[in-house]
This record gives C-alpha cells, structure tokens and sequence, in this order.
C-alpha cells in the first residue's frame, strides 16, 4: 500500500506544535530556579571572597541546623541571690562564650538579615553580566478569527433576475513563532538576530499560506555611548558593588563578634551585681537582728535599730532592681541570639572570672598605620573615590555627539502552502549611519557636573572617614586607659571597704561605733565591687574593639575570633616578645586561642 501523504493543511503546523512542546519542556519548576540562583551566587560570592580579607569562607543564606542545647552541660543548682527568679534557672543549660558566639551566627535574625543583602546583591551582579551575553528569546502566538458570512450575488441563468449565489466565508487560522538572540559587546555595539515564521490559513477553499525570515542587525557607536568604559560601566559597578558588600559583611562579622561579646559580658555583669547587692541585703538583715537584740537589752537607742531598718529595705529594693536588670539583660540577649524567650539557658560566671587586665602592645600612632592598611571600609572608600573618578569619563562621553553605524540583513522564504526555511537568494540588507549633533545636552550637560561634585563628595567622606577611625582608635585606647586605671582603683576600693566594714561592725559591737559610719561602709563596699566587675568587662571588651578597630581581629567561620589568626596581622615593626599572646583561658583580655575540636 502506498504511504498516504499528510495534506498540505496539516504540514505547517508542525513548526508550531514543536514551538510549543518547546515552551513545555523550557518550563522549570520554582524549585528549579532557586536551586540555579543559589548556585550562580554562590559561584560569584565564592570568586570574590578570596579579595576580602576575613571574609566567611562557608558563606551560605541557608538556615543553619541549631546548636542543640543538650549538649551544653547543666548548670548547678539555682542560686538563692536570684530569690523567686531562682526557678527560672531550675534544669537550665550552661553556656559559655563560646557557644553562644556560635549559636548568635546561626540563629540571629539580624546576622541573617545581614547575610541575605550580601546573597541579594550577588544576584543584581548575575543580572548584570548577563547584559553582556547572548540574550535568547521566543514565543508564539495564535488566534482565529471570523465574521458573518457575506452573500455574493449574481443573475439567475433562468429568470435572470439577481440571486445569492454563494456566501463569503471570512474565517481564518493565524499563528506565529519567534526565536531571537541579542548581544551587547564590551565595545557598545548591539547584535540582533531573529529568526519567525507565519502561518495564515483560511477556512473557506482550505487555503494555506506559510512564510519564514531569518533577520540579524548590528549597531555600533563611534561617540556617544561607544567604548569599553562607557559599555562596562554597569557591569563594572556592580562588580565592585558586590565586592564591597562583602567588605562590610566582614567587617560586620567583627563588629558582631564584640557587640554579642559584650552584651554577653554585660549579663555577667548584671548577674554579679544581684549577687553582691544580695549579699549586702543579707548583711543588713543581721545588722538589724543584732541591733534588735541591743536595743532589746537597752544598749541601742530605737533611733539606731530604725536606721539599720531603713538601710535594710533600701538593700532590698536595690536588690530587687538588681535582680530584675539581671533577668531582663538574659532576655534581651536570648533575643539576640534568636533564641525563644522561654529558652532556659544561664550564661557561665566563669567566663567573667577569668578575665584579666591586659594592654596591648601596639600604640596608637602604630594602630592608625595598621587601620589604614587593614580596615576594609577604609578600602571601599578609596576604591570608592576611583569610582567616582571612573563616572566623570563616563558623564563626560554624554557630551559628545552620536554617531552609529548601523547594519541589518534579512532572508526570507517564499510564501507557500509548506513551510520551507528561509532561501539565501531571497535576501536584503541595509546599512546607514545615524547622527544627533549636540544641540541640546542639558541633561548630559548636569549628569557631568553632578559626577564632578560627586568625586569631590567621595574625597570629603574618605578624608572623614580616616579621621573617624583616627578618633576611634584614640577613644579606644583612652577607654582601655581609663578602665584599667578604674580597676587598680576598684581593687585597692574594696580592699579598703572590707577593712572598713570589719572595722565599723568591730566597733558597734563594743559600743563605740557610729551606726552611719558602718551603713557608709557597706554602701561603699557594694559600690567598689561592682565598679570592678565594671571597669574589667569594660577593659575587656575596650580592648577587642581595640583590635576590630585596627582592623586585626580576625573572625573563625562560627563567630569567634582567633588569636594566632589575629596576631599574624601584627605591623612587622611589633617583637613578636611584645605581642599579647597567653595560654590562659579565652577571653577579651586577649583574643582567644582556637579552641580544641
């Protein structure tokens, strides 16, 4: 048997039905696309992060599995300074300094937030290099269409008179496809290819029409808007833009390093300050027991027991406050850390214990030369002044006439009732030039001026910006100044309270005493010891700004800083002997060794 060839009505709707299984097939699934997304700026993010000193090398948006609590261990029994808020405590987890800088880069809400511009931006970069490759793209697109049909008349062979003979049929099928491509090249010219076809086919008399055309085009400027620098200025400024995005998610890892370090610091603070105001508290109930049992005897006057009285309820409202600034500050940093409020953890005493005063070796006139070769918004202010020196160029190209080559040839098909490709002998082609003389460039004339008043801006801020770090590095070194002459004072302050309320407690118990000289003391005793829990937290923590502020302190990928890392960004005109290494245990007073897997 004969094989039966498909009627010319069915030929040309092949290149449509294969246009849409195309489109079918080119669909992808949402997740599809943020797998792709994730990938391209990872890829891109990865190929700067070498360029950024300090920079996290495992840098992901994707949610980090928590540290889990039940590997911390348990902390001891509640104590009886926090009263009723004890039970809050009951059962709860220990968590050192440590644990928690590691549990803050996971589960902060703000270090996320943080995370998420960097990954955002290397996303505009994506989209920003994809100018300056081929650009795909299709479609089709069908309808039909029809009327009423419309009598022809004509003469009655027989009575020759006119009669309908037949009726217009009007309707018709017409689809269309598209697949273009487009280029920018690095030099400004603009390529244009497309290659479509049609088809029309009409109902009545199962008339079909097809047509095919293959078109390319180019257009090259000579002046305005042609060049490499002009063409690549987005692409450029978006490279830099992600490079610098990721400088200030490394200096962000410093400063959040010291921020959740001393907010960390500041609840031990809080937490020795209910101690010591609990301790007070219960050396003012035995004040008044002892002077109750005086007075009983008649050897007080009811004047005195009423001062011990008054003293005890102005402890205990100081230790109520106390407690409560404690529990709030807790709160607060679970906040921080993005854990539940409900969460029971209790940070560990021992981490403010082991603090010590230490100065760093490196004088301020040396730090400012270290800052200036390390500080990473340093960086992007002077590369930032380029920039704005790069945009004068490129306003200043907005001043010159245009002047563009163009071109553009096209083959086509001959209209037939297949579809057949387009016939190389069926071509034409044009090229031209297109000029716009300068006559009016007010808006350029602007953009100009504006981009030399936004170089000398960029200039201004940079200065700023190094005086700033200038002021920075001296306030930090005045702070750990100050603070560690606070703390030789608040060591010689409590030593001196001590002996002062032995002696006052010794002289009302012979009888010789003054009941407001031993209330002093006290008062003044609690004062020296939370001065120096103050002034160490505050040296502590005045020296890792220290540090972050030179640009030194280096940041491991979970969150705490790492003293050999940071001791190799030393100036080479710093001994290694002066440096502050110790093998005490980690803390602020020095940046902290790795600690062991």
């Amino acid at each position: 048997m004969t094989r039966q060839e498909p009627s010319p009505s069915i030929r040309p709707a092949r290149p449509i039905l294969a246009a849409l299984v195309a489109v079918s097939l080119a669909g992808c699934s949402a997740a599809h696309y943020r797998k792709s997304a994730d990938k391209e700026a990872a890829r891109l993010i990865g190929e700067k992060t070498p360029a950024v000193r300090n920079m996290d090398t495992n840098f992901t948006i994707e949610v980090q599995v928590p540290l889990e609590l039940s590997s911390l261990p348990e902390s001891p029994l509640p104590p009886d300074f926090l009263g009723d808020e004890a039970a809050a405590e009951r059962g709860a987890r220990q968590m050192g300094l440590l644990p928690a800088l590691d549990l803050a880069v996971r589960q902060s809400r703000e270090y996320q937030a943080r995370k998420e511009l960097v990954y955002l931006n290397a996303l505009d970069l994506s989209l920003a290099r994809q100018r300056y490759t081929p650009i795909f793209s299709g479609g089709a697109s069908g309808f039909a269409q029809g009327s009423t049909p419309q009598p022809v008349f004509g003469t009655d062979p027989i009575t020759g008179q006119p009669t309908v003979v037949a009726r217009n049929d009007s309707t018709l099928i017409r689809s269309s496809g598209r697949l273009g491509a487009t280029w920018l090249l690095a030099s400004g010219a603009r390529l244009t290819t497309a290659f479509t076809t049609d088809f029309l086919r009409y109902l009545a008399g199962n008339r079909s029409v097809v047509g095919s055309e293959l078109s390319g085009s180019i257009v090259v400027p000579l002046l305005r808007g042609g060049g490499y620098a002009v063409t690549l200025e987005n692409l450029t400024s978006a490279e830099r833009s992600l490079l610098y995005t990721l400088r200030e998610f490394a200096q962000y890892r410093k400063d959040f390093a010291v921020e959740t370090a001393s907010a960390y610091y500041g609840v031990l603070q809080n937490r020795d300050a209910a101690r010591n105001a609990w301790t007070d508290l219960q050396r003012s109930r035995q004040n008044v027991e002892r002077e109750q049992a005086f007075a009983a005897e008649g050897l007080r006057p009811l004047a005195s027991l009423d001062q011990f009285r008054q003293a005890s309820l102005t402890s205990e409202t100081r230790w109520i406050e106390a407690v409560r600034s404690y529990r709030d500050s807790l709160d607060r940093f679970k906040i921080s850390l993005g854990v539940p409020l409900d969460t029971p953890i209790v940070l560990d005493d021992r981490e403010l214990q082991d603090l010590r005063i230490q100065d760093p070796k490196i004088p301020p006139h040396v730090a400012l030369d270290v800052a200036q070769a390390l500080r990473l918004d340093l960086q992007n202010g002077r590369d930032r002044v380029e920039d704005a020196t790069r945009r004068i160029k490129v306003a200043r190209n907005g001043l010159r006439p245009q002047l563009d080559v163009r071109g553009g040839a096209n083959i086509a098909g001959n209209s037939t009732d297949r579809f057949k490709l387009p016939d190389p002998s069926n071509y034409q082609w044009n090229a031209g030039l297109d000029v716009d003389l300068p006559l009016n460039r007010k808006a350029e004339r602007n953009a100009y001026r504006g981009a030399v008043i936004a170089e000398a801006r960029a200039q201004r801020e940079f200065s700023l910006q190094v005086e700033q770090v200038r002021l920075q590095i001296a306030s930090d070194w005045r702070a750990l100044d100050q603070a560690r002459r606070n703390h030789a004072n608040g060591e010689l302050a409590v030593r001196l309270g001590e002996r002062r309320v032995e002696e006052q407690a010794l002289r009302m118990d012979l009888g010789r005493g003054v009941t407001r000289d031993l209330l002093d003391a006290q008062a003044d005793l609690i004062a020296a010891r939370n001065n120096r829990t103050a002034a160490i937290v505050a040296h502590s923590i005045a020296r890792l700004r220290y540090w972050r502020d030179m640009g030194l302190l280096h940041i491991r990928d979970d969150g705490a800083w790492d003293e050999a890392a940071t001791l190799q960004g030393y100036p080479s005109s710093t001994s290694p002997a002066s440096s502050p290494a110790t093998s005490s245990p980690p803390n602020p007073a020095t940046p902290p060794a790795s600690p062991t897997p």
